[in-house]
């Protein structure tokens, strides 16, 4: 077997304390070399030609030029390299972060704000780790949606389009089940830029709600929100505590917050809860939590969604929300940005049926219209 070539990535950061974290955690990784640093976008970008980085971790707000301007420029100038976006924790570093996010950066990492810097390089460390695995893998994959494809344009690839009369993109068996009254959508790296492909493809009309766990931290899933509402013909909104299940709505998971639904007062309309309950497989949100509620409330009339990310949260409730007759529908490998939470449900079976980001509304309105 060939050995592959590490890596090569550049740190980014105005903040030299960052550049040493960043810097000191990336050389403890397999097959990363880190190549440079840069103290602003400005910079970064003059070093490109010398340095020819695969992928920069790049902080959004910099003097001189920010990181959202750096992205621009990569997009034009060498849309091979990849982005990892470094944000603070406020609104106004969400709402950019959204941007990269939409410019292609292949996922981001929030600055922690407090502690030393052994516990700010441990909270980066056990961030990036997997996030540099997983670019590592996406990379490596032919047809692989683009980690810096540009904004307006499609990401799946046409080699992809062309065969999407596969057998992987119909249903594995037909519709048994009664028709869906609420869509629940787990989706973590990768996935803001695949549900502002996805979502404005819900007819505003369709009638019941969806809700959706995305892996974030806190004050980033209002942002997400804001982000996708100005894109759909439906509501989309941060969930809130006590939240009545509304049709034509998505309701996103608050970010370090789980989400389930329970019953309201009266009995016989659901509610969404909001709680601080721990964190299951790492993440909190976590989808298997949101999963599990939607499995006992809503018996063969649920449809689950599970998108592209990281790890497997997410899988565990799907087979609860299988055993009770929901439809089930993954995101197929070539089109996520990280073939990891479908990946079980792919190839086990436990997906109705299997399909390409540009397919997933219209399977999502067949579940709710079925006769």
């Amino acid at each position: 077997m060939m050995n592959r070539k590490p890596l090569r990535v550049m740190v980014v950061d105005d903040t030299v304390l960052y550049r040493k974290i960043v810097s000191d955690t990336l050389a403890t990784l397999p097959g990363v070399e880190v190549v440079g640093s840069a103290h602003n976008g400005k910079a970064a970008i003059a070093k490109l030609a010398t340095l020819k980085p695969d992928l920069l971790t790049l902080d959004i707000e910099m003097p001189e030029m920010n990181g959202i301007e750096v992205l621009d420029h990569i997009h034009r100038h060498a849309p091979h390299i990849g982005a990892i976006m470094l944000s603070t924790l406020t609104h106004e570093g969400g709402a950019m972060t959204m941007k990269a996010l939409e410019l292609g950066a292949f996922d981001f990492i929030p600055k922690p704000q407090t502690g030393t810097m052994a516990e700010n390089r441990e909270k980066i460390e056990s961030a990036i780790a997997p996030m540099i695995r997983a670019f590592q893998r996406s990379a490596r994959i032919p047809g692989i949606l683009k980690t810096a494809s540009r904004p307006g344009k499609t990401a799946i690839t046409p080699a992809f389009e062309k065969s999407s009369a596969s057998a992987l993109n119909t249903l594995r068996t037909p519709f048994k089940h009664s028709k869906s009254e609420i869509i629940a959508i787990g989706i973590s790296t990768g996935g803001p830029n695949a549900l502002a492909k996805m979502l404005p493809m819900i007819p505003g009309d369709i009638g019941v709600p969806l809700l959706i766990v995305q892996h974030m931290p806190p004050m980033f899933t209002q942002s997400l929100a804001n982000s996708l509402a100005s894109k759909c013909a439906i509501a989309v909104r941060e969930a809130k505590q006590g939240d009545p299940l509304l049709p034509n709505t998505a309701f996103i998971a608050p970010g370090g917050k789980q989400m389930k639904i329970v019953a309201g007062a009266d009995g016989k309309n659901r509610i969404i809860k909001i709680t601080d309950d721990p964190p299951e497989n790492s993440c909190k949100p976590s989808v298997d939590y949101l999963f599990r509620s939607v499995a006992h409330h809503y018996v063969g009339r649920s449809t689950g969604v599970i998108m592209t990310g990281m790890g497997s949260d997410g899988t565990q409730g799907l087979k609860l929300l299988k055993k009770n007759g929901a439809t089930i529908i993954a995101q197929n490998e070539a089109t996520c940005v990280v073939f990891g939470m479908p990946k079980e449900a792919v190839e086990t079976g436990l997906a109705d049926t299997v399909l390409p980001l540009n397919q997933i509304a219209d399977m999502i309105v067949k579940t709710v219209r079925v006769g």
